[in-house]
C-alpha cells in the first residue's frame, strides 16, 4: 500500500515573487515595511501574452476584490482597477523555485515529484513513523511551510489522483486506503484535473460531483463528449483517482539505498556542529550497511536550512566502503562548502551505489601478496584526491583496439581496479616510452623519397640520423572513415578503391584527378584530404644518441593528397 501527499500552492507565481523580494530586502538589511503598507497592499497582477493580447495570469487579494481574476484581459482589468500595478510573469523562475522547493521537501521523503507548475507530489510510504503518524507528519509539513510564508493546501491518500483532488477541494483531509470512492464522492468534478471544457460540459449535463460519475454507463458518458480524447481523459482521471488504473509518478531523483537523519534540537551554524551531526549519521549509516554486508560508493550530505533552502555536498569512492573514519575524512574537504545561512535544522546522509564488500585477509609480507599493489589503499588514496580536486580527477590509461598509435589507448576514470595489461599485436613493432598526444611536424631530408630520413629539423634544431630502423607501415582504419562519392565518369566499384593504401595511376585516374581538383580548390583556404593515408614509421637515432619515433604521413603518388608530411610521434628512452 503506497501513500501519496499532494501539496498545492495557490497563486504560486505571486508567492515566489514575494519571497524573492523579501529575501533581497533581507540581504540588503533594509527596514521592514510599515504596518500601514502591510495592511493595505495595492492591487497587483502578473500578466502574460495570450492569443488576443495581454492576459491576467495571477492576481492578489486586493485585485480580486476589485473584480480582477486570472484569465481576464489586461484592458478589462485596467478598466475595473485603474490604479492596478502589473508585471510580466516569469515562468522560468517559477519552475526553478518550485524545483528548489521540491528538493527541500526531501527532508520528509526521498520521493518527490513535480505536479504541473504549482504543486508537488510526495510518496510518503513508510515515512510517517518518523513524525509519529500521518496526521503529525502533515501538521509538521504545514507548519514548516507556514513559517516560510508559503501558502499551500495538502491532501493525503493512497492514489496520486485522490491526494491531488483532496488538496484542491478539501485541504487537510487524509483518506485511509480503500476510502477513495466514498471520500471523493462529494467533491466537485473539477478536482479530477479536467480541462475547463470538460468541466463545463459535465455541468451542462448536471454532473457536478465526482460521485455522480460512478453509476453512469461509461459508453454513454463517452458519447456525450464531442472529442473522443477528452472523454478518454475524463475516464482516465476518474479511474486513477479511484485506484482502478495506475498513475506513474516521475520523481526528481532515484531513491537512495540507505538514509540516516539527524534533527537538530536548535538550528546550527558552525562547522563543528555540522561535523558532530555528520559523525552520528555516518556511524548509523555504516552500522546499517554492515548489517547487510554491503558498502557504498557514494554518500550525499543534505543540510536543510530553516528558510526553505538547502545545501548538498557529496563524496564519491572508487570501491564500496563502510568505514566511518574514511568517510568523515572525505567529507572534511566538503563541509566548508555548506552555507548554514540562518541555521540548519536537519541533516540527512544518503548512501547510493551500494554493493557487496570484498573481504580478504592482508598478506603477511610483500612476497606473499597476490599483487604488487594494494587495491584498497590505492582506492583510498584516489578517494582523497577526488574529494580535494573533484570528480574525474583520478584517471587510468586503458588499452583500446586500434592500429593508430594515438588511438591505441584511452583515459578513463579510476573505478577501484587497475586495468589489466592487454595483449599487444605480434605484428606491431617496439613502441616508445613517451608518445605525443599530437604528433609534431618536422622537416626531413631523405636519400630516396620512400626511404628513411638522413636528417630532420625538429623544434628549430637540426638532427643528423646515424641509425634508422623501419618502416613499419600502418594502414588507415577503413571502417572508421566514409568513402567519398566517386566521380560520375569513374567505373563501377571505384568508391572502394580507397581501401588500398596506394591508388593505381592508370586504373584510378579519375579518383586521383578528383582528389587533386579538390586540393587545388580547397575549403576555407586550406588543403583538403579526401582519403585517409597510410603511415610509415621509423625508429631513428641521432648523433647524440637520442632515439625518435618518426612517421611519414602518406605515400608518394598514392593519389590521396599532396606530398607526404613527416612527424615526430614519440621518444624512446
Amino acid at each position: 500500500m503506497k501513500r501519496y501527499l499532494s501539496l498545492w500552492f495557490p497563486d504560486w507565481p505571486l508567492t515566489r515573487l514575494r519571497r524573492a523580494r523579501f529575501r533581497r530586502k533581507t540581504d540588503r538589511k533594509s527596514e521592514p515595511l510599515s504596518g500601514k503598507q502591510a495592511e493595505a497592499p495595492p492591487a497587483f497582477i502578473l500578466t502574460e501574452s495570450g492569443p488576443s493580447g495581454l492576459l491576467v495570469a495571477a492576481a492578489n487579494e486586493t485585485a480580486i476584490s476589485l473584480g480582477v481574476r486570472a484569465g481576464l484581459g489586461f484592458t478589462d482589468a485596467k478598466a475595473r482597477a485603474p490604479h492596478l500595478i502589473s508585471e510580466d510573469i516569469d515562468r522560468k523562475a517559477d519552475r526553478e523555485a518550485l524545483d528548489r522547493l521540491a528538493h527541500w521537501m526531501i527532508r520528509f521523503t526521498p520521493l518527490v515529484a513535480l505536479d504541473g507548475e504549482d504543486a508537488l507530489l510526495l510518496e510518503t510510504t513508510g515515512c510517517d513513523h518518523l513524525h509519529g503518524g500521518e496526521r503529525e507528519m502533515l501538521d509538521a509539513i504545514s507548519a514548516l511551510l507556514d513559517e516560510n510564508r508559503i501558502a499551500h493546501q495538502a491532501g493525503l491518500a493512497s492514489t496520486p489522483g485522490a491526494a491531488i483532488a483532496l488538496a484542491r477541494a478539501v485541504p487537510g483531509t487524509i483518506l485511509e486506503d480503500g476510502e477513495e470512492e466514498a471520500g471523493l464522492a462529494d467533491l466537485p468534478v473539477s478536482a479530477l484535473r479536467l480541462s475547463a471544457q470538460a468541466v463545463l460540459l459535465l455541468k451542462r449535463f448536471g454532473l457536478t460531483r465526482i460521485g455522480q460519475l460512478y453509476g453512469i454507463d461509461r459508453k454513454a458518458l463517452a458519447r456525450r463528449f464531442q472529442s473522443r480524447a477528452e472523454a478518454d481523459r475524463t475516464l482516465l482521471r476518474l479511474d486513477q483517482a479511484l485506484g482502478l488504473r495506475h498513475e506513474p509518478v516521475d520523481p526528481l531523483r532515484p531513491v537512495p539505498a540507505k538514509t540516516a537523519r539527524f534533527k537538530c534540537p536548535e538550528p546550527i551554524c558552525t562547522r563543528e556542529a555540522i561535523r558532530f551531526g555528520l559523525e552520528k549519521l555516518t556511524a548509523e549509516l555504516c552500522e546499517d550497511l554492515t548489517a547487510f554486508g554491503q558498502g557504498a560508493r557514494g554518500f550525499a550530505l543534505h543540510a536543510f536550512r530553516a528558510d526553505g533552502t538547502q545545501d548538498m555536498v557529496e563524496a564519491r569512492m572508487a570501491r564500496p566502503v563502510r568505514t566511518p573514519r574514511h568517510i568523515l575524512r572525505l567529507f572534511d574537504e566538503q563541509i566548508d562548502r555548506i552555507d548554514p545561512g540562518f541555521g540548519i535544522d536537519l541533516l540527512l546522509l544518503e548512501a547510493y551505489r551500494t554493493g557487496p564488500m570484498e573481504m580478504s585477509a592482508a598478506a603477511l609480507s610483500g612476497d606473499l601478496a597476490a599483487s604488487d599493489h594494494d587495491d584498497v589503499a590505492l582506492s583510498a588514496l584516489a578517494d582523497r584526491i577526488t574529494a580535494k580536486l573533484g570528480a574525474g580527477s583520478v584517471r587510468t590509461i586503458q588499452r583500446h583496439e586500434s592500429h593508430i598509435p594515438e588511438r591505441a589507448e584511452r583515459s578513463a576514470s579510476f573505478e577501484g581496479d587497475m586495468p589489466a595489461p592487454g595483449p599487444r599485436s605480434p605484428q606491431a613493432g617496439p613502441r616508445p616510452v613517451r608518445i605525443f598526444a599530437h604528433p609534431e611536424r618536422v622537416k626531413v631530408l631523405a636519400e630516396v623519397p620512400d626511404g628513411p630520413p638522413l636528417q630532420f629539423i625538429w623544434r628549430k634544431v637540426t638532427r643528423r640520423v646515424s641509425r634508422a630502423d623501419g618502416p613499419e607501415r600502418i594502414s588507415p582504419e577503413w571502417w572508421t572513415h566514409t568513402a567519398p562519392p566517386p566521380p560520375a565518369t569513374s567505373p563501377e566499384g571505384a568508391a572502394r578503391k580507397w581501401l588500398n593504401p596506394k591508388l593505381d595511376k592508370r586504373a584510378d585516374h579519375d579518383l586521383i584527378a578528383e582528389a587533386r581538383r579538390a586540393i587545388e580548390a580547397g575549403e576555407a583556404g586550406e588543403p583538403v584530404k579526401l582519403l585517409p593515408r597510410a603511415r610509415d614509421y621509423y625508429r631513428v637515432e641521432d648523433e647524440a644518441g637520442q632515439r625518435y619515433w618518426l612517421f611519414r604521413d602518406g605515400l608518394y603518388d598514392d593519389g590521396r593528397g599532396t606530398a607526404p608530411d613527416w612527424y615526430v610521434h614519440g621518444l624512446f628512452a
